[in-house]
């Protein structure tokens, strides 16, 4: 089942079992689907689609920590809300023991000795974690394995 159908039927789901928030926050989604879909003119492929879900989840982090910056109690619920179901929508994420086989495995493929081989690495690795990692947390790994 592709990401597309699997929000319209929770999206059917969430009407019937009258879930507000979790109906609004899947049609945000799909909005957002939809919105780089007409700007690329062509259907997403699953890897766009799920990079536009990563897109919305890193966004509501960033509110997130804004909030709880500004003490806003009552939008930090809403926000934390919203992030768990996201989280619905992501492919399960790496362990770190799980990201530094890959680092290991990647800087192997390439023969990276040095941090200036870090690009080839970072390069290789980003596809393959692809909502399932941190960025920062894979830099770091990768600038570990490379000293």
């Amino acid at each position: 089942m592709t990401l597309n159908e699997r929000l319209t039927l929770d999206m059917k789901a969430a009407m019937k079992n009258k879930e507000k928030d979790r109906l609004t926050v899947i049609r945000r989604l799909r909005s957002s689907v939809k919105n780089e879909e007409i700007e690329l003119r062509r259907p997403l492929n699953e890897d766009e689609a799920l990079s536009v879900v990563v897109k919305e989840y890193k966004q509501q982090q960033d509110s997130l920590a804004e909030f709880q910056q500004a003490g806003r109690e009552d939008l930090v619920e809403k926000v934390q809300m919203e992030i768990a179901i996201l989280k619905d929508y992501l492919p399960a994420p790496l362990s770190e023991d799980e990201l530094r086989k890959m680092v290991q495995e990647a800087v192997e493929q390439i023969g990276a000795t040095s941090k200036a081989d870090m690009k080839k690495v970072m390069t290789l690795l980003m596809p393959q974690v692809k909502g399932r990692a941190d960025g920062k947390t894979v830099n770091r790994l990768v600038q570990e394995s490379l000293q």
